[in-house]
């Protein structure tokens, strides 16, 4: 576990600690309050420094959810189902969830990035595709956050047969 950082007493030095924050990466709201107020000795003065980040435009949840649901798309290849449990974790209201996928899934379809995960693992994969790898793949993609149906009609294309509705088991984890 992480040592509690610097109390910061002025609103001045924590407004500070916000920005040099902000410059190293994006931060939603609700996460930039979490770490303001770890920072802060008094919680009160969080408030104020929120409110004149996103008055400068510095925090926009919006803004955050969709170059989340970008770099997420293009550089992870990870379906939507995952990118929206991400942002949820990450404190992002589902307004500006729910617009931002919506945004996205205009520009792109599903069907190309599980395509393109499928051949990347099957790469990688050695011996043939028997019905354990293709189970294995399938629970992968699920993770990855994308829906059945557009993975069994992925699958079944790249196994010219068809790929039966998969039923968890208890024990399985998804």
């Amino acid at each position: 576990m992480r040592p509690s950082p610097r109390k910061l007493s002025s609103e001045t030095d924590l407004y500070t600690a916000a920005i040099n924050s902000l410059a190293r990466r994006a931060y939603s709201v609700f996460e930039m309050r979490t770490y303001l107020e770890r920072r802060a000795e008094d919680k009160d003065v969080v408030k104020g420094i929120l409110d004149r980040l996103k008055q400068l435009n510095y925090l926009d949840d919006a803004r955050y959810a969709r170059q989340f649901v970008r770099l997420r798309t293009e550089l992870r290849k990870q379906g939507p189902f995952r990118i929206a449990r991400d942002l949820r974790a990450r404190g992002v209201p589902d307004r500006h969830i729910e617009s931002a996928l919506a945004e996205r899934s205009a520009e792109s379809s599903e069907g190309p990035l599980v395509r393109e995960r499928l051949n990347r693992r099957i790469k990688s994969l050695r011996g043939p595709l028997d019905e354990r790898r293709v189970a294995s793949l399938y629970r992968s993609l699920l993770r990855a956050g994308f829906s059945a149906d557009i993975i069994r009609r992925e699958l079944t294309a790249l196994t010219k047969a068809p790929v039966a509705e998969f039923q968890p088991n208890s024990s399985d984890e998804i």
